[in-house]
């Protein structure tokens, strides 16, 4: 073994250990390790699994050349293993098992302690200090899927909170819905899962829920501050209970599985709160994904000052609100917050003596005083017919969910030229680009600028952790290359994300980001001359409107959110 020893230079961490001890030759260790890598398997897993290696030896000769403490798992009771505080993905790449929380230090049980990189990352998404403990590999394959399997029965059948009894789960009334006596729930458990799971994504602050079946496994998602987390995965045997459970919640026919459906499920909090769940299912190869959006009546009374205008842009906004007539469009992709932005300015509007009507697809959000209709294809009521009997009913101010087609939009556009203010939303990427949208959609050049007041873009932002977020510094080159000015790179200080226990990975919350596009005549000029989007950015770069891009550097410079985010949310 003396030249295998002379030639570990290529092996490094516990590869070259087992050489050094006689455990593997050299060829061994560099085959295994290729091996290993090939097969995306840690290199331990890769030794036990082939049987090159007991998972014994390796673990006592880890413990003695690293310094880290060996630990016999046997003697652990895996029932209360912290295992919530890691993701199962991630427990499951790295092959680390949370054993006990101190504090702010989380001990993991590993059978490769040189694994820096598994026990960083656990690092980061915890926001604790991880410390290694070296166990064998043997026990810790079967420590992790009993711990795992234990954390999903217990979600599963000891949900025995008393807030979840207390809950009082209404629901739409449905013609076509099907009653819950119509199939055999009796299963408590599924019942008492699922209402923790909306009573979490209540608590958490989450904007959808995504129930979705694959071949081997089931998963419960939340969107957080716009980005996707996975927090439970149930048994796939009891995913068609689960789907079953919350279909029977929504109203909705539990003997269809082939073509999507809609329903509806109200929960309600305490006597002055109830939370909505707009609920979508959609088949998949294997089951019926489920997704709920939440809907927040509260969401919608923010304030304005709280959505994240600049000044200038808030009061572009509230001048245009305040006119007597005339459109105003907010655009952006879905979830970008355009509905919250409209209900914003409704709210300010909403007053005794004024007359507002709104059609949706359907209604997100609930409000005492103004008019709401839902959309419903089934029964012919679409968008323009829902505006036309609006304008038989003496209306002051129109919202539509959106102009998706040229009957709508005609019908928007001769209610704002003729005395009302109308209020909706397009998709499109920035102003600009809306109104060549509603030119191609066949609408006149001059109607569109004798009706458009303003046009607004916009996006949503994670806002950083104030608690944990560290200064980021960058060189001038790469500032300006972002698109800083020279002027503030003096006095320029860009913060990055960490992750503590108040916050998701460093972000907490989320704030806008806007363009807020008046028309002026110049614009309006551009418009009648058959002009392109193009010739109204520039029109707008000179009239000194802020692009998105430029407004969210603007939130860099503020300390509000991280470059990193807006370069995510704002791609130029």
């Amino acid at each position: 073994m003396a030249t295998a020893k002379n030639n570990v230079v290529n092996l490094s961490g516990l590869a070259r250990r087992l050489v050094f001890d006689s455990l593997l030759t050299e060829e061994q260790a560099t085959e295994a390790l290729q091996a290993s890598l090939k097969k995306r398997v840690p290199y331990v897993v890769h030794l036990v699994e082939q049987k090159i290696l007991g998972s014994k030896e390796i673990a006592a000769a880890a413990s003695q050349e690293f310094g880290v403490p060996l630990f016999d798992l046997d003697a652990f009771d895996l029932a209360d293993v912290p295992v919530a505080l890691v993701e199962e993905k991630l427990i499951r790449a790295h092959h680390a098992l949370p054993l006990i929380k101190r504090g702010k230090r989380l001990f993991l049980a590993v059978s490769d302690p040189t694994n820096l990189r598994g026990l960083d990352e656990i690092k980061f998404h915890t926001g604790l200090t991880t410390e290694a403990v070296v166990v064998e590999e043997t026990k810790l394959a079967k420590g992790i899927e009993k711990a795992l399997e234990s954390a999903t029965s217990t979600s599963m059948s000891e949900l025995l909170d008393d807030d979840l009894d207390d809950l009082d789960i209404t629901v739409e009334e449905d013609d076509q819905g099907t009653d819950e006596e119509d199939m055999d729930i009796g299963d408590a458990p599924v019942v008492r899962f699922v209402k923790k799971v909306l009573l979490d994504a209540i608590n958490r602050g989450a904007s959808d829920i995504h129930f979705e079946p694959y071949e081997k496994t089931f998963r419960v998602r939340f969107r957080q501050d716009g980005m996707l987390h996975e927090i439970a995965s149930p048994p796939v045997n009891i995913a068609n209970r689960l789907t079953s459970r919350v279909k029977v919640m929504s109203r909705m026919n539990i003997a269809e599985r082939r073509v999507p459906q809609d329903g509806r499920i109200k929960m309600v909090l305490s006597r002055n709160r109830a939370i909505d769940f707009r609920v979508n299912t959609c088949p998949t190869l294997y089951g019926e994904k489920i997704v709920l959006r939440i809907l927040d009546p509260t969401s919608a009374q923010v304030g304005i000052e709280k959505l994240g205008f600049e000044p200038e842009q808030q009061e572009a906004f509230m001048t245009a609100i305040k006119k007597p007539y005339g459109m105003i469009l907010v655009t952006g992709p879905t979830g970008s917050g355009k509905t919250v932005t409209l209900y914003t300015g409704l709210n300010l509007l909403n007053q005794p003596d004024v007359n507002i009507s709104t059609v949706e697809d359907p209604v997100e959000i609930q409000v005492t005083g103004i008019n709401q209709v839902s959309m419903n294809l089934k029964t012919g009521l679409t968008f323009a017919e829902a505006l036309r009997a609006f304008l038989r009913q003496d209306p002051d101010i129109i919202m539509v969910g959106e102009i998706r087609d040229l009957e709508t939009a005609e019908i928007a556009v001769k209610a704002a030229q003729t005395g009302h203010l109308v209020l909706s939303t397009l998709h499109t990427n920035d102003a600009p680009q809306t109104l060549t949208r509603l030119a191609n959609m066949g609408i006149p050049p001059f109607n569109i600028a004798s009706s458009v007041l303003l046009i607004m873009a916009q996006r949503l932002a994670r806002c950083l952790c104030p608690n944990c977020k560290a200064p980021d510094k960058l060189p001038r080159e790469a500032l300006l290359e972002e698109g800083f000015q020279e002027q503030d790179l003096d006095t320029l200080e860009i913060y990055k994300p960490v992750g503590c226990d108040l916050c998701t990975r460093g972000y907490k919350g989320r704030v806008g980001i806007f363009q807020v596009m008046p028309i002026s005549e110049a614009m309006g000029r551009i418009i009648m001359e058959g002009g392109n989007s193009l010739q109204l950015a520039d029109q707008s770069v000179k009239e000194g409107i802020a692009t998105l891009r430029q407004s969210g550097l603007k939130k860099v410079q503020a300390g509000v959110t991280s470059l990193e985010e807006i370069n995510r949310v704002t791609k130029e």
